[in-house]
This record gives C-alpha cells, structure tokens and sequence, in this order.
C-alpha cells in the first residue's frame, strides 16, 4: 500500500465519521476532531453515536490506532498533512447553505496552519465555496503558498455509507492545483491502485485489483456542482415516478410494472424509481433546496427544482389522503405506524416523511403506535410519547388492535412480516403500504384489504370497492 498521509477530519457525524475510520481502514493516519466534549468521549471509550453497517467493527478496529478523536482543532491541523472539512452545512430560511460552521472551523484552521495544507472541503457546499475558504484564510494571513482548497464531495447513502466510500462508484476530486491534486491522489491510491482490496482484511464489494475505484480530477468549481447536481438529479428520478404513480392509479396501472419497463432501458437504469413516499434524509431536500438558491444567485432559473421539491411536498398529502379514504374517519382510530427513519438501515429521522405523516395523523386525532428497528431513540426527541403516540418493541406490538397497519419505511423487517400473525393481533386487516413492500395479491390471499402507491386498491371480496373515495 501507498506511504500513509496523516489527515484531520473535522466534524464527527454522518460523513466525518464514516470518512475517518475508512481513511484508517485503508492504512492512513487520522485525528477527528468534534468541539462536543461528550461525543469525542463516548467514541473514545468505543461508543457508536450512529446506526450504520460495519461502523462499530471498523471503530473497534482502528480507534485509538488509526483513528484518535479529540476536541483540540490547533494539534490535529498542526500534525497533518490535508485537512477534512466534514461540518453541518444545515438549510437556511432563503434555501441556501448555513456557511457559518464552515466558515469558523476554516477560521480556526488558520491559526494553526503551520507548513502546507491541502483544506478539502467534503461538506455539501455550494459552488464558490473554495473560493470562499481561500478568501477567508488569506483575511487571516496565512500565506498563499501554505495551503490549496480542494472539493471533494462525499457520495455516501446513509445505510451503506462504508461500503460506499471503500467501494465507490466514483472519487471526485475538485483540485485548482496540480500539487493539491498529488496529494488526494495519494490519499484514495489504496482505492484507485487497488491495493486495498488485495489486503486480507479488505471489505468485498464491487470495486477489486482488477476494477479498482476510479478517480475524477476536475476545477473545485466543477467538483462543487457534481455534488449538488448528482443529488437533485436522483431526487428528479423520485418525484418523476411518483408523479407517474398518481396518474397510474388513476386508469388502473401497476406503477411497479411501469418502473421496471422505464428501468430496463440503460439510458435510464432501475434505481430511484421507487414510488412511495418521497425522499427525505439529510441530503436531498437540503441540497435541492440549495442547488435552486445557487442558481438564483447566478441569474438562472432552475423553475425545475422547484417542481421536484413541491412533487415531494404533496406526496405525503397523498398518503395521507388514503389513509383517510380507508379508514373514512381518523379521530378515535388506532395505526400501527412501521418506520420512523427516512429510509431502512439508517436511524436518521431527519426529513422523514414517516415523522410528517405521523405528525399529521396525530393532528386529525388518531393515535399511532410506532415501531423502527433503529430510530426509536431520535424519534422520541421529535415526537414524545404520551397517550396518542406510542412506541412499540416490535411489529405485532405495535399492530395489536391497530384499525389499519402503515408501512412508512423500507426495511427489509418489514417486507417479511408474518402476515398470518400480523392478521390475528390487528382489529381490521387493512395494510397502507407507503413503499409497495408488497405484492397486492399476496395480501389479498392472507385477507387483507391493501392499499399501496400507484396500485389500484386491493379490497377484500365481503368489503367490497367504494364507488368513491371520498378525500
């Protein structure tokens, strides 16, 4: 494997996180720095602050080795070489980034710049950003000739985020400079050389010695856009195949069919064609948001991202729509809620739509009784439990005595129910799949009444179908 590069990365969540240990994991040196006293102690002492696959095998593995964590910026920048931006960057009231972490931790690097230092931004930022940050460091005197910025854009899914970066579809580097761009070339060459997974020890997954990961060297600028670009664009592919749900629904379409006719075509591809919904996590609503807000500013109007966010918008209505056209009336009635987290395999409640439709059954009177593999402790941070919200230990819990099931989230949990058991403990068997978990006739043949996305409804034979749904 290549010479090791000492590196610091700044900031302890999501990206930071998984950016250290998998920097460690393939042979190089890294300090993590968080300024909160008690999080830099809990992963310390082994603690694992996320849900995310092989996370706590690879801390377990590379803390207090290849990996330290600390609350001192000045050293960890001191002692390396290239320096890891991975803070908060949340959504402001306009739309746009809140720089302001970015801007305070670039701040407190200059103080402790020491020799050259490659600052790399891996925070989702807009386009400008390096120039920024360049500005800012120049403001406090460092020397021009001590640093370089470059973009290098995180392209990680939350639930698969280690295997994404050892075994990514692409590295991006943005680099205005050819010594900055040697020395990211140094850091991914165990990826990109494909020395890291001829190791023993090396994750399997799709990149190997043979198709080692490749490497994109671009303008800090073209790196900036790739980032945003590529999440908008995946958030279009969602609220596209939503849209095409509503209208299948309407003449008695399988949007599942549909999506799988428009995935076989390589120019499309299957993935995020998946009706449901609609997206949420900590990315794309953030980052579309962001990316119309850049556009703005530079005079162009991007009138279409403002269509993908208000198609996400409305889906949540449209479910709860059917909820309501099911059940007729929701004060009084008890759901059984199965998914918290925006998505399966991750805890992250943060823009769920599951949390939202929650929330609004709760507002039209219904009590919920909810239940995730994972994000039960954040969700009661956003949604206490009292007597209309309630949290279950596992699926049936949850569904005893439920009026209707939802299911709200895409883990592989819920697409194994038993649906036998689950028919015996609910006081209706009526199931709202929110993520067409399942295929209506075998739910039909277990007798439940199904409603799904861009499906026409499966009631049972003694129900019978409404002439009109009325929402």
């Amino acid at each position: 494997m290549s010479k090791p590069v000492s590196i610091c990365v700044i900031g302890s969540g999501y990206v930071g996180l998984v950016a250290a240990v998998c920097f460690a994991e393939i042979g190089h040196q890294v300090t993590c720095v968080d300024n909160d006293e008690e999080k830099v102690k809990v992963l310390g002492e082994g603690g694992v602050p996320i849900f995310e696959r092989y996370l706590p095998e690879l801390l377990a593995k590379h803390r207090g080795r290849g990996v330290v964590f600390t609350s001192d910026l000045s050293a960890a920048v001191e002692q390396s070489e290239a320096v890891f931006i991975a803070v908060g960057t949340p959504q402001g009231d306009t739309g746009a980034a809140d720089l302001s972490y970015v801007e305070a931790v670039v701040s407190e690097i200059a103080r402790s710049i020491n020799a050259y230092k490659v600052i790399v931004e891996k925070s989702t930022v807009p386009v400008y950003t390096n120039e920024w940050i360049r500005r800012v460091l120049h403001r406090h005197g460092v020397k021009p000739q001590n640093f370089d910025v470059v973009s290098n854009p995180e392209f990680l899914r939350e639930g698969t985020a280690i295997m994404d970066f050892l075994h990514p579809d692409r590295i991006v580097v943005g680099a205005n400079s050819e010594r900055a761009a040697e020395v990211l070339r140094r850091i991914y060459d165990p990826l990109t050389g494909g020395s890291y997974y001829d190791q023993p020890y090396a994750l399997p997954g799709r990149c190997g010695t043979s198709v080692p990961a490749k490497l994109l060297v671009t303008s800090a600028q073209s790196a900036e856009i790739i980032k945003h670009a590529s999440n908008a664009f995946l958030a279009l592919k969602i609220s596209f195949i939503n849209a095409v749900a509503n209208l299948a629904e309407t003449v008695d379409a399988d949007i599942v069919d549909i999506a799988a006719g428009m995935g076989m075509d390589s120019r499309i591809g299957p993935r995020f064609l998946r009706a449901g919904l609609g997206y949420g996590g900590s990315c794309f609503p953030k980052d579309v948001a962001a990316f119309h807000w850049v556009a703005q500013q530079q005079g162009v109007d991007f009138q279409l991202l403002q269509e993908v966010s208000k198609v996400n918008e409305t889906q949540k209505e449209v479910f709860f729509n059917k909820v309501r056209a099911a059940l007729w009336t929701l004060p009084g009635k008890r759901l059984a809620a199965l998914g918290l987290a925006f998505k399966g395999g991750t805890d992250d409640i943060r823009d769920s739509p599951a949390i939202d439709v929650i929330k609004k059954l709760i507002e039209a009177g219904a009590t919920v009784a909810a239940y995730d593999p994972a994000a039960m402790d954040r969700a009661r941070e956003v949604l206490p439990a009292s007597e209309r919200m309630i949290y279950a230990t596992n699926i049936y819990e949850a569904a005893q005595d439920a009026d209707a099931v939802l299911i709200l989230t895409d883990w592989r949990e819920f697409a194994e129910i038993d649906l036998t058991r689950l028919n015996q403990v609910v006081r209706f068997p009526i199931v709202i799949d929110g993520r067409n978990l399942y295929k209506p006739q075998a739910m039909l043949d277990h007798g439940f009444t199904y409603v799904s996305v861009g499906r026409p409804p499966c009631y049972q034979a003694q129900e019978g179908k409404p002439r009109k749904l009325m929402v």
